[in-house]
């Protein structure tokens, strides 16, 4: 990935794409925790973080308190995924800044379309303009693999 590296201090927080930072174990801990992401394996999450726009969220001490990261050709698409906010962090605007800094990063703009699912966080992308009322002609579909295993390509 060949995108930018962007620090935002807000008073004793640092939010950081620079993919260095980023605690492995601290964010497998947090995605476990998740519904989407129990699954992830530390393979995965190094393959997902190398091929994405990522940011983290990091106290003073350096201690990991989110991830998200954004799947992207830098050009047309970008998919929002993984925002997760260290359960003990939560309800401090952490998330909010996440997408805030996402959307507007200088390498994810121009693009046609910006996607993303939720479950239950609904508000909190809408208020940075995410919508399902955007008219479209698309129609969403996909190649799912079997469950715990992944897609593989048939070579002639």
């Amino acid at each position: 990935m060949n995108d930018r590296t962007i620090n935002v201090a807000r008073g004793a927080l640092v939010l950081s794409t620079d993919r260095s930072r980023v605690d492995l174990e601290r964010v497998l801990d947090m995605l476990h925790g998740s519904h989407w992401g129990a699954s992830t394996t530390r393979p995965m999450l190094e393959r997902a973080i190398e091929n994405s726009i990522c940011v983290g969220v990091y106290d003073q001490n350096n201690l990991q308190l989110a991830f998200a990261r954004a799947v992207s050709d830098l050009a047309t698409y970008a998919y929002l995924t993984d925002v997760i906010v260290a359960e003990d962090s939560r309800g401090r605007g952490i998330g909010d800044w996440m997408v805030e800094e996402l959307v507007a990063h200088p390498d994810l703009q121009g693009l046609r379309r910006f996607a993303l699912f939720t479950r239950n966080a609904r508000r909190l992308y809408e208020k940075h303009g995410f919508s399902t009322d955007a008219p479209t002609r698309s129609v969403y579909m996909e190649l799912e693999a079997g469950r715990g295993d992944a897609a593989r390509p048939v070579l002639l």
